[in-house]
């Protein structure tokens, strides 16, 4: 054993061994190198494993990477590990720019090469009805409440943003939110049974009623033309149409409160959709940028979202999400109101038959 009187204490064979044994091997890590942390340090800074960003960087190389070397300029991965921590954490820039040893203006930057990017991929991620077949996607809503033909459960939800600068009057009051005191935007997004957000109209303020938002967007057009063989689920802020099922207002105790509850069930994957969206990018939370740069920000969250589901990059933990306090709109389409009385008459009561069986 060693003694605290000699100055170079003896110690013993058997503790040099243990002590060897026992020894952790100290890592120096090159603090330029994003990549070289733990996995989970890396999910929890930016929600992608070290193989995610890795493919994140491969993507996004064409469009982000510096054209030239001087000056210490940032590598791809560092530029996307930028843009991921300020998308994941929803924190100043200059705390981004503490946290990666780089600039507030470099991150700035930084950011906006992603965000940019990310959108030339909006067609690749984000495609509706969805990336498997129409069938499959029907067969995954019927799964969950035994709602028939469903290929898509669409809502709005409103992001706050920084309010716009004081000169622009018209603006400030256009994107007053439905809450008191805020400044919002509000998306539009469709998903599937998966929760893959397959179609997002990012660009109206929040004092639009979500059932403009959606009569005015491309996704109606194409419904109206006959393009997809399915039908949409909303609430009661839409209007019911052919294609477009929404409640029964004040339905009599039978077979409309079970097409409600069905309906609800089935519609909730959107409210799940928003909330894993919300909780992986807190930078939802609120958008202290202009209007225009926070709808690119919603977008190229949107594709990371489902480059995430898909990569199984793990679900966050979801809050329940509000419901917006619209008024119903009463205005549905005579074939709308005839469309849902057959799934009322009929499919709704073979599911509860099958589940009394």
């Amino acid at each position: 054993m060693s003694c605290p009187f000699v100055r170079e204490p003896p110690i013993a064979e058997g503790a040099r061994v243990i002590r060897s044994v026992f020894r952790i091997q100290r890592i120096l890590r090159d603090r330029q190198d994003p990549l070289a942390q733990r996995d989970s340090v890396l999910i929890e800074r930016y929600r992608f494993s070290r193989e995610g960003i890795i493919y994140l960087t491969t993507l996004l190389d064409p469009h982000v990477k510096s054209t030239t070397h001087r000056s210490r300029a940032l590598t791809t991965a560092q530029t996307v590990c930028i843009a991921l921590r300020f998308f994941a954490s929803g924190t100043f820039l200059y705390a981004c720019g503490d946290a990666e040893n780089v600039g507030k203006s470099a991150v700035c930057r930084a950011i906006r090469k992603v965000y940019l990017a990310l959108k030339h991929y909006l067609g690749v991620f984000v495609v509706f009805p969805s990336h498997v077949r129409t069938q499959v996607v029907k067969q995954g809503f019927f799964a969950i409440a035994g709602f028939p033909n469903v290929i898509g459960a669409i809502d709005c939800t409103h992001i706050a943003i920084q309010a716009p600068p004081v000169i622009l009057t018209f603006q400030m009051a256009i994107y007053n939110g439905r809450r008191v005191f805020t400044h919002d935007t509000i998306p539009q997004m469709v998903c599937d049974s998966m929760c893959h957000i397959t179609n997002v109209e990012a660009k109206w303020p929040g004092s639009v009623h979500d059932a403009r938002i959606f009569r005015e967007s491309g996704l109606c057009t194409s419904f109206e033309r006959g393009a997809y063989d399915g039908i949409l689920l909303g609430d009661r802020g839409y209007a019911c149409r052919q294609y477009f099922m929404t409640p029964f207002p004040d339905p009599d105790p039978g077979p409309r409160t079970r097409y409600n509850a069905a309906l609800a069930r089935t519609r909730a994957r959107i409210e799940m959709t928003f909330g894993q969206l919300k909780e992986r990018f807190q930078c939802l939370r609120r958008l202290r940028v202009a209007p225009d740069r926070a709808c690119d920000i919603i977008v190229a969250c949107a594709v990371l979202h489902n480059i995430a589901t898909i990569r199984g990059e793990g679900t966050p933990v979801v809050e329940v999400q509000p419901e917006d306090d619209l008024q119903p709109v009463h205005l549905d389409q005579p074939s709308g109101r005839a469309a849902r009385d057959r799934i009322d008459n009929t499919g709704m009561l073979r599911y509860q038959h099958t589940i009394a069986q």
